[in-house]
This record gives structure tokens, C-alpha cells and sequence, in this order.
């Protein structure tokens, strides 16, 4: 079968990130082509003004260089401009007079300069801040002219101006609004941010309205509304884009500001999809990096026929630095009914931090000098967290340390060259990387606008203080446990010694596994040590309590009743036990069931009370991998969060919602919806089946959220979801609990036992929770 062609109108970011997601998930499921109007592949726009800079030239700014393309296949048309579409003969025709066919069209037009209707706005040496192109004219400028001005205050006209300093001009900045980037940042972030560029040379006028560009047919300054003027020989237009969208709309695809799209990047014609800075989501274009790769992971997805939750949008934010000052930006900053919720500054250090709310929800935050924070805080913007959230903990590390924890392991850091944290964290450990300079050498993390450098940094302390600590902080650590020593006394991982664990007791106790009857014996897990060839003749305050639940664990499932004998051979040498115990060594993680039963009902006619009971007969006093809170919430706005438990059941109209894998404490995690329940019962079935395959399948120490992102939710998901499977699960733990052994897992399904039971597995089930032994 020969392939389907997709066909790409734009080489920019946005849409060659779709390109690299799909051959990524599907390699050779289409022929690609690429058409771009400028002469060269790939590059990223963010860095211009670092190229203006003279920190980095052309090629260092070049995202996929012209072997890639070859490499994966990839036809590149550069130079040509598309000017029609034929959305019935699927073909595309340039204006050199190429005509290209197509079964799947992706517009990935981006954007252009927004040029205001100034007079004289078409004079020599007025120009915009967009390309390479413009890169070199600048330079070309700055040899013969040393007077310029920018209009246009954001960070844009701020990058353009720093460029221009470097290029040895002088750089006015004109601005409409009183203070600088008046759409990302407040009047005091502003200001601190004014002065420090004032003192690397650049110059500011504000709320200034430029009334026409004077000279005669080359701009030689500006007049103002107000009667005044400044000397300019060269002025560069930097007052936002306009998403290109001409050629969407004489091609009758529907367009408002942008191309409209659905929820899956479709336009309102079938075949073409459209994604990027051209994209109109439910209203909204963006112009900012993150959204746009967001955008073209779905497309890629959608386009290879793959599961994918829709795009609903993104929050604004910006992380980026500013010639040479980091500044954070998200969510709302300015507007009717918004509160400041923390402010603080330090003049010393010249850092700034401000969160605003609205109705008791975080809904927007400025960081500036020090934008370590800036992930944590954009995850409480993004799900509108409850302002107490925002309280620090007595034991909290450092916010930079604890914003680098937070961050999810596949969340990208570097935006500029997709570099994300688990590739980071990565090569620190492997690499032994000591520094973010080192990082940048190794992954390009902070190698081009710089934005990112904090939380690089913050990375490298993380990862060296959890190595250091023994801790498990991130999926990453996590994984490892999987092939790293549990500890220094054994060359086991927590995967090698439950194997082995599992092998010891299986093969020295067979006759015990064939018997019929239940069966009681006793573990010592001294001589368990000895059989492992473990280093120590006692072990540590690291493997003894893994070990411990390894064997609770395994021996769950045999038919047999077991107690283990942890009492160390250490007591009387010098208080050797006593130290033993007071380190936690037998401690016992458990869960925590928390309900909500004040709030009325309404029409619901749900049981919170039953559900919580239910749950509280299995799982009372049970050992866990790690602690873990349960919460029942009657509805949205329960005083118990549903979304910020490790498992959270939140009543609805159609029954109960569960969700897994939240976390409401560092790093904050909101829980995904694992299914859907009619009843109590039900309700009860699922979340114990998901409480025991975590149980059976995490690592000693390992929280539920961080089960979740190893083993990967939707696998988790559908596991469960497995109907007798779920059943097994809920029974085995049942049994275990009520002292049954694991026969009654077997008996269940037999006609006298289900027959006692009115009949059904359900109703096995309704006994076993309601203690009907």
C-alpha cells in the first residue's frame, strides 16, 4: 500500500513539532512534505535576538538542519510562498507555479509583524523584528546609524533594543502603556525590570502615542500626539503579530482572528487541520511556545489514529529572560475581582514574587530575578488551586528545590530545544553533571533564550540532594529502583528482592503452598538476610522495612496464615535495637480514609457514610508501599478535595467519579479519572482493586502518584477496568484482611459459595465488605 501524503504549509516551530511527534509514534505511516517561504530549514525564532546579540549565529539557532529532513524522508520546499488551496481537488498550488496534492493538509502558517496604520510607517529603515532576515539588516544598520527607536514595549521591543545596544546604538524604547510589558507584569515587576535596563544603556518613553514617522522618504524620528519628537534613523515596529490566515480564508476554511479549530486541530474542513500561532481554539490564539507544542502532540496523535485526550486550551505564561533578568509571568495578572494573595520583595537580591486570587483560587502569578518557582506556581494557576495551598510547610525545602520535585518528569524545561526534565535529571546522574552549565553542554537545557537556567539549576540541586539523601522524590529515582541496589548492603533492586523473596518462600515451603488446609509458620527475616547473602548480618533502616513489606506482600497471596519475626539479633550489643526501632525500622505505612458528610446532598442520593465504611472494613490498619489518603467528597467544593488524593471519590449525578494518582501536598499532582460507578458498592470494588495493584506492584516507598506515572496511567486504568480481574483483586484483599487466605479468592467462584451469596460475584463482594464472614 502506498503511503498517504500529508502536506505541511509552514516550516516554523509549531508545525515541524508535529512532524517530529509523528515520527516519533509512527515513522512511516506518511510522505511528507514541507513548504516554507524562507530559503532554510528549520529555526527557532525565540533566539533571534540572541543571534542580534552576537551570542549565537544562524546555525546555532537551528532546530533541524537539512540531513534531517533527508534522514526521515522529508521533502523541503524553502523559498516558496503557497497562495491557493483547492479543498475539493486536494492540491495546494505556490506561487512559482508548484501544484502539490494532498490527503491530510496541515496549516502551519504562524504569524506575521502587526504593522499599526502609522504614516510613514512604509519609509526606508523602518522595519519589524521577526527573521533572520531582519537579524541581518539591523547589523547592516548599526554600521552607518547610531540613533534608533523601537515602538513598542513588550518583550519583543525589550529584546530588539537589547540587540541594538550591542550592536553599539542607541536604543529608545517607545511604549503606549505607563510601564513596560504591561500585559505580563505589574507596575513594580516593571519598574525593577526599567532599571535594570536602564543601566545597560537603553532609554524609555512612556505612555507615548506615535502620531506619524517623520522624514522624507527615509525615517529620520517620530512625532508624538503630544506634540513632541525624538531623532530616529532607524525604527523597528515591535507592537505584536497578526496570525497569518489570507490563504485559509480565500480558501473558504472558516477563520476569525486565526484558522478556527476544534479540540483536535481540525478546521472546518475535512482533511485539513491547522496548528500554531494560526490557530484560533475555542477563541484564543497563541503566540507563546508551550501552547503551540501542546497543539502539536494532539495533532500528531490524532493523525496516527492514537488515543488522545483533546486540547482544552492552555494558560498563558512566560518564563524567559529578559536581557539577561529572568522574568515569570502566568495566568491572570490584571483584572475585576482579582486579589493579591502573596507579595513579597527583596531589594537586596532584586527579586520580586507576587500570586493573585480570585474567590480563594490561585489565578495568576509574577516572579522576577528569581523564576525557580515559576512551574509550581504556573500547576497552581493551571487547576485553579485553593489559596492555602500556597502556605509553606515547616518542613519545606527551599522554593527552587521544591519547584524543581514538582515539575513531572516528562514536563518540557527547556522549551527553545525540547528538552525535557527526565532527559536532564538524566544526565546528571549519569554524567555525574555538576552544574547548569554543564547541563547545557550535555542536553542544550538553557543553551538558547536562557529562561530556563534557574530551574536547570534548581534540577541539579534536586537530583544531587535526593542521590545524597537516599530519597525517591521523581518517577525517575523511582524507576530506578527497578535496577539500582536497594541499599549498600545488597546488590539486589527492589525488583531483584521481591523475586528472590518470592523464590525463598515458594521453594522452601511447597509442601506448606499444596495443603488444603490453612497453614501457620513463621519468617525470620534474619534468616531470610542469610539465604539473600545480604552484607550485613542485620541490614539497615533501608532494606530491613522494605524487606518487611515484601514478605507481608508475598505471603498475602499463599494459602497459608503467617507472622513474620522481626525482632533484631542487635538487642543488647550496645543498644543496637533500640537505635533499630527508633529509626522506623518496622514502620508501617497505612492509609487514611477522610470523608465529608456536612455538606447536604441536594438530589443526590448517595451514601458517603456507607462508601467510607465499605472501604474503612478492607483497608483498616493495611500495609501500604507508602502512606495513603483516600478521600470521599459528596460533590465539587466538598471540604475533602477529591482531585489531590492519592485516591479521591467524588460523587456525581450519574454515581461516583474515582480518581488516582493526586497529591496535595509537594509535589502537588492532580489525580485522573480511573472510572466510573453507579453505586456504593461499585464504587468501593474499584477503588479497592486499584488500592491492591498498587499494593502488589509498587516499590517499597514508592507514592501512589509516582505508581501511577511508572507503570502509566491508562495502563493502570485498563488493568482495572478488567471486570474479574477487579473482582480478584477487591476479593484478595478482602481475604487477607478477614484472615481467609487467598482460598477463598477460588471459592468465590464456586455455585455453593456464590449460591450462600444470593447468586453473584457482587454479592460476594457485598458480604465480604460488609464483614459477613
Amino acid at each position: 500500500m502506498s503511503k498517504k501524503k500529508l502536506v505541511i504549509i509552514g516550516n516554523g516551530m509549531a508545525g515541524v513539532k508535529c512532524v517530529e511527534e509523528i515520527i516519533a509514534l509512527e515513522p512511516d505511516s506518511y510522505e511528507i512534505v514541507i513548504y516554507g517561504n524562507e530559503p532554510r530549514p528549520n529555526y527557532n525564532r525565540i533566539m533571534l535576538s540572541k543571534v542580534l546579540q552576537g551570542e549565537h549565529s544562524l546555525q546555532d539557532i537551528i532546530i533541524n538542519d537539512w540531513n534531517w529532513y533527508k534522514e526521515h524522508g522529508i521533502r523541503l520546499c524553502t523559498g516558496e510562498m503557497v497562495h491557493r488551496i483547492n479543498t475539493q481537488a486536494n492540491y495546494i498550488e505556490t506561487e512559482s507555479g508548484i501544484r502539490e496534492t494532498y490527503d491530510i493538509l496541515i496549516l502551519a502558517t504562524g504569524s506575521s509583524p502587526f504593522v499599526p496604520p502609522i504614516p510613514g510607517i512604509d519609509k526606508e529603515r523602518v522595519m519589524s523584528f521577526r527573521t533572520i532576515d531582519d537579524c541581518t539588516r539591523m547589523s547592516e544598520y548599526s554600521k552607518e546609524y547610531r540613533k534608533a527607536a523601537v515602538i513598542g514595549g513588550g518583550l519583543l521591543g525589550l529584546e530588539a533594543a537589547r540587540g541594538l545596544l550591542h550592536l553599539g546604538m542607541e536604543a529608545v524604547v517607545v511604549h503606549n502603556a505607563p510601564y513596560i510589558m504591561n500585559r505580563q507584569l505589574d507596575l513594580k515587576a516593571a519598574s525593577m525590570l526599567q532599571q535594570e535596563l536602564e543601566a545597560q544603556g537603553m532609554t524609555f518613553l512612556l505612555a507615548k502615542n506615535t502620531q506619524k514617522i517623520i522624514g522624507r522618504s527615509q525615517a529620520q524620528g517620530l512625532l508624538f500626539t503630544d506634540g513632541s519628537k525624538l531623532e530616529a534613523q532607524v525604527v523597528v515596529v515591535a507592537v505584536g503579530i497578526r496570525p497569518n490566515v489570507d490563504l485559509a480564508r480565500r480558501s473558504g476554511i472558516a477563520t476569525n482572528r486565526a484558522i478556527v479549530v476544534d479540540d483536535y486541530m481540525r478546521t472546518s474542513v475535512p482533511g485539513i487541520y491547522a496548528v500554531g500561532e494560526c490557530a484560533e481554539h475555542r477563541g484564543i490564539s497563541y503566540g507563546l511556545v508551550a501552547p503551540l507544542y501542546e497543539q502539536g502532540k494532539v495533532l500528531a496523535r490524532t493523525l496516527c489514529g492514537q488515543d488522545t485526550p483533546e486540547y482544552k486550551g492552555s494558560i498563558p505564561y512566560s518564563q524567559l529572560k529578559v536581557s539577561g533578568v529572568d522574568v515569570f509571568s502566568a495566568g491572570e495578572i490584571s483584572g475585576e475581582g482579582l486579589q493579591t494573595a502573596i507579595q513579597t520583595l527583596d531589594g537586596i537580591r532584586g527579586t520580586y514574587k507576587k500570586v493573585l486570587m480570585k474567590a480563594g483560587k490561585v489565578r495568576g502569578a509574577i516572579l522576577f530575578g528569581d523564576t525557580a518557582e515559576g512551574t509550581a506556581l504556573l500547576g497552581l494557576v493551571q487547576r485553579g488551586a485553593e489559596v492555602a495551598e500556597l502556605a509553606p510547610r515547616e518542613d519545606a525545602p527551599d522554593p527552587a528545590e521544591m519547584a524543581a520535585a514538582a515539575l513531572p518528569d516528562q514536563e518540557t524545561v527547556c522549551a527553545c530545544n525540547n528538552v525535557t526534565k527526565a532527559v536532564i535529571m538524566k544526565a546528571i546522574q549519569e554524567q555525574g553533571l555538576q552544574t547548569a552549565d554543564q547541563v547545557r553542554e550535555q542536553t542544550k537545557a538553557s543553551g538558547s533564550c536562557g529562561g530556563c537556567r534557574p530551574m536547570v539549576a534548581a534540577l541539579v540541586k534536586h537530583t544531587h540532594n535526593q542521590k545524597n539523601n537516599g530519597g525517591a522524590g521523581t518517577v525517575t529515582q523511582l524507576e530506578e529502583k527497578s535496577v539500582m541496589p536497594v541499599c549498600s548492603c545488597t546488590d539486589l533492586s527492589h525488583a531483584g528482592l521481591k523475586e528472590s523473596l518470592d523464590h525463598i518462600l515458594r521453594e522452601e515451603h511447597m509442601d506448606i503452598l499444596h495443603h488444603q488446609p490453612v497453614i501457620t509458620r513463621q519468617i525470620d527475616i534474619t534468616l531470610i538476610l542469610q539465604k539473600l547473602d545480604w552484607a550485613t548480618e542485620q541490614g539497615c533502616t533501608v532494606c530491613r522495612p522494605s524487606i518487611h513489606y515484601y514478605l507481608q506482600v508475598s505471603t498475602s497471596t499463599m494459602n497459608e496464615r503467617v507472622t513474620i519475626a522481626d525482632e533484631h539479633p542487635a538487642a543488647g550489643r550496645g543498644g543496637m535495637q533500640q537505635q533499630f526501632m527508633e529509626a522506623g525500622i518496622k514502620r508501617k505505612h497505612e492509609i487514611q480514609i477522610r470523608w465529608d458528610d456536612g455538606i447536604p446532598l441536594s438530589s443526590y442520593t448517595l451514601d458517603v457514610g456507607d462508601l467510607a465504611a465499605k472501604l474503612c472494613s478492607s483497608w483498616t490498619d493495611a500495609h501500604m508501599p507508602s502512606p495513603v489518603n483516600v478521600g470521599i467528597a459528596p460533590r465539587p467544593g466538598s471540604l475533602v478535595s477529591a482531585l489531590v488524593q492519592d485516591l479521591g471519590l467524588l460523587a456525581s449525578p450519574v454515581g461516583w467519579e474515582i480518581y488516582a494518582g493526586g497529591h496535595a501536598e509537594h509535589p502537588v499532582k492532580e489525580g485522573r479519572l480511573l472510572g466510573v460507578a453507579e453505586t456504593e458498592l461499585q464504587a468501593a470494588l474499584l477503588a479497592t482493586a486499584c488500592l491492591q495493584w498498587y499494593r502488589q506492584t509498587a516499590w517499597y516507598d514508592e507514592p501512589l502518584w509516582a505508581w501511577t506515572e511508572r507503570l502509566g496511567f491508562m495502563a493502570i486504568r485498563e488493568t482495572l477496568l478488567d471486570d474479574q480481574f477487579q473482582k480478584e483483586l477487591a476479593m484478595g484483599i478482602i481475604a487477607e484482611r478477614q484472615g481467609w487466605g487467598n482460598e477463598i479468592t477460588r471459592e468465590f467462584r464456586t455455585d455453593s459459595f456464590k449460591a450462600s451469596c444470593k447468586g453473584d460475584s457482587m454479592s460476594v463482594l457485598q458480604c465480604a465488605m460488609q464483614n459477613d464472614s
